[in-house]
């Protein structure tokens, strides 16, 4: 009974305690879908994404930035000491004055015609960064709109497993009041009621810790979606309503072949190091450009004596290069991009075989749940029936304690198994629309 007491003083304080802080909670009812578009905006985990995807549509900017001309300008003032004239075995020394004021000025401009698909590579390079970005982003939203249907079933789960625990207890209650009446007449044990204040005892203990995974499970998903603190979600009560499609696996199958974000993230890789090889085979070849320039020097030294004067000239013209060292160190760079687009293509048939194999395995337990929902909608109602059986035989002193017991524990599992494969279909449908691309 002191045990009992101390139990029941615990759970007050805990309700209490529990009051007092729900005082500045916000409670609202959501639909996942909900969720979902919260979060598109307001979680900090997909931040980090948007910003990438920002930085790679600068990079696709500044990629095509390299057709356009190269202008380079120069200007420079310099002090021009005296020289001197010797004959070659550096006798007969004489000064020779030069104008000290130097200038120059100069400006050219190189208008790229052929880099042997250089530019035209890099610029569908970045683009196909650009897209792998988008899909990145992509991948990551599908994975906390995954997380964030785990967290909110398992919260429906949790409140409805309370409910059942709230039920069993009022049932113990009720059944252990007519014990202290029985024992007041005579024809109860002390030990049957200390027993069964036990078990009214781990039903408590058992609504405590339901209500504390609760509150972590709710503070992970306002913060997944980035809800102000404080929020309560409650859970859709028409959730467990909704007609669920049974397409057949081949469906998924060709849906995730078509839309999963890992496959089209992993098949923006192959296209990006192909690409590169391709970047690297342009380094083998010429490079043609337009040039022009204009150039102003003072004073003219070239002449002796120097000429205090300016000297201008312009040109135009065709400028060919070529990068012979590309010829012996090039092949090291080709062989490096041709393994690691061997290895985007490895990549992207193991993200394939993942896929399927994960389609494979949800869909089975999809599948599996609506078996197990209907053998749980059984149990329950033997259950039922078995404690409804024990209640009235043991009020009619034909059944032992243990039976009473027994009969309420049964009762209580089978409820709370009914509430796991309600909400386990639930959870697999949004898994195959995750494993699909489609959540």
């Amino acid at each position: 009974m002191n045990n009992h007491r101390l139990l029941t003083g615990l759970l007050l304080t805990a309700i209490v305690s529990g009051g007092v802080c729900a005082v500045g909670q916000n409670r609202r009812v959501m639909t996942i879908e909900t969720l979902f578009e919260i979060a598109e905006t307001n979680s900090i985990q997909l931040r980090p994404y948007f910003t990438a995807e920002q930085e790679a549509i600068q990079e696709v900017e500044v990629a095509h930035t390299n057709r356009l001309p190269d202008i380079n300008t120069s200007l420079s003032l310099s002090y021009i000491g005296d020289g001197f004239t010797t004959k070659r075995d550096f006798s007969d020394y004489q000064r020779a004055p030069i104008p000290h004021f130097g200038s120059g000025l100069s400006v050219n401009v190189t208008q790229p015609v052929y880099t042997g698909g250089a530019v035209t590579a890099g610029i569908e390079l970045a683009e196909l960064k650009s897209t792998a970005a988008r899909y990145s982003t992509d991948l990551q939203r599908d994975n906390i709109r995954l997380r964030l249907a785990g967290l909110y079933l398992d919260i429906y789960k949790f409140d409805n497993l309370r409910g059942v625990v709230e039920s069993n207890i009022k049932n113990a209650r009720s059944v252990l009041a007519q014990m202290n009446a029985r024992f007041e007449q005579g024809v109860a044990l002390q030990n049957d009621i200390t027993r069964y204040e036990l078990l009214v005892s781990n039903l408590e203990l058992q609504l405590v810790k339901i209500n504390n995974n609760l509150d972590i499970l709710n503070r992970n998903l306002v913060l997944t979606a980035g809800l102000p603190e404080g929020t309560v979600i409650v859970p859709d009560s028409t959730i467990l309503a909704r007609s669920l499609p049974c397409e057949p696996e081949s469906t998924w199958q060709s849906d995730a072949v078509a839309n999963s974000s890992a496959l089209k993230l992993a098949r923006s890789g192959v296209d990006i190091s192909r690409k590169a090889e391709s970047l690297v085979k342009s380094e083998r070849l010429p490079k043609i450009g337009l040039q022009a320039g204009w150039t102003l020097d003072g004073p003219i030294l070239v002449e002796v004596p120097p000429i205090n004067r300016n000297l201008s000239y312009w040109y135009v013209g065709v400028g060919v290069s070529y990068n012979l060292s590309s010829l012996y160190k090039n092949n090291r760079s080709l062989s490096k991009s041709r393994i690691a687009t061997r290895k985007a293509i490895d990549n992207l048939e193991a993200a394939t075989q993942n896929v399927s194999l994960g389609i494979n395995a949800d869909y089975i337990h999809y599948i599996e749940a609506y078996d197990e929902l209907k053998t749980q909608e059984k149990s329950v109602e033997l259950a039922d029936r078995n404690y409804m059986t024990t209640s009235t035989r043991f009020q009619a002193d034909m059944a032992l304690l243990t039976d009473m017991i027994d009969a309420a524990n049964s009762k209580l599992d089978a409820e709370q198994q009914l509430v796991n494969a309600r909400i386990n279909i639930i959870y697999y449908y949004y898994k195959l629309l995750f494993t699909s691309g489609k959540i």
